[in-house]
């Protein structure tokens, strides 16, 4: 069953208009994109996303709801080219839920966790060249260490890149993740792999780049009174989510609407324990 992550919140502070025009950044299964079609009437949700794969699941995902849904593959660099394409030059609002969708994460053959075993892969866009094993098996210690530590915050960084430069070659998602807990063992609730597998995840797919380009694009695409609602799962994401929000806010150009991050109610956790690290903030363009 596809939970879409903090669904209630994010429809209260969106409010849809009938009418409205919105962009749904992540489409990822389709959950949030069902949820605000559903409030639509002569409106429309443009539905993003940047993996083929997941946007034809939301396709299915959303059946019913065909007339009040475009559906474009395009990551957040590509949003203001979809706009131009559909002859839109601004939305009533924008939602981008970060990170990797649950079918990513469960699919072995995506190569996103050590849950199962599976290619080293983690692209979410797979038209793409570079791959997780690309990284791990061809990058200069110092370069991986950084990476890890960088994108993963991993303290133990060159410890794992140390471990995983003389294990080479590296050829499964378990293998690496036998490889780091031999390097560094379990010392807390985390599995030692965990930040390991982040920072590459981010790293193939330019995540923080790519989160900078939705920043910079959507005070730029959203109409006055226009919301924007940002989800994320990482401090490294809800960092640069926070200090753009305050930079807006500073100029003179939003109100910021969540005065302190919103997280996901015990009810919610307790149903998906998949939206225990949601991270959600929104503004309002002015």
């Amino acid at each position: 069953m596809h939970f879409p992550v903090m669904r209630e919140e994010v429809l209260r502070l969106l409010d849809p208009r009938p009418e409205g025009i919105y962009l749904d950044a992540t489409a990822g299964l389709g959950g949030h994109t069902a949820a605000i079609a559903a409030r639509l009437s002569s409106g429309r949700v443009i539905a993003c996303d940047r993996d083929g794969e997941s946007l034809e699941l939301a396709r299915q995902n959303t059946a019913g709801f065909e007339d009040r849904i475009i559906f474009r593959r395009a990551a957040f660099s590509e949003l203001r080219a979809v706009l131009a394409e559909l002859g839109i030059e601004k939305v009533d609002g924008v939602l981008a839920d970060l990170g990797a969708s649950r079918y990513q994460l469960t699919d072995p053959e995506r190569g996103f966790s050590f849950s199962a075993d599976g290619p080293l892969d983690m692209r979410m866009d797979r038209s793409q060249r570079l791959r997780a094993a690309e990284i791990v098996n061809t990058s200069a210690e110092k370069a991986l260490a950084d990476l890890l530590f960088q994108f993963g915050q991993e303290r133990r960084a060159r410890r794992i890149a140390r471990a995983i430069v003389r294990a080479r070659p590296i050829t499964s998602t378990l293998h690496l993740a036998r490889v780091v807990e031999q390097a560094a063992p379990r010392t807390g609730r985390l599995h030692p792999a965990t930040k390991t597998f982040m920072a590459l995840r981010i790293a193939v797919n330019r995540e923080l780049d790519e989160l900078d380009q939705l920043l910079a694009t959507a005070p730029e695409i959203t109409k006055p009174q226009g919301i924007i609602v940002v989800i994320s799962f990482m401090s490294l994401e809800d960092t640069r989510v926070k200090r753009a929000f305050q930079a807006l806010a500073r100029a003179g150009r939003a109100r910021i609407l969540t005065k302190h991050l919103l997280r996901p109610s015990e009810q919610e956790v307790r149903a998906n324990a998949a939206s225990r690290s949601a991270r959600l903030r929104a503004l309002q363009m002015l």
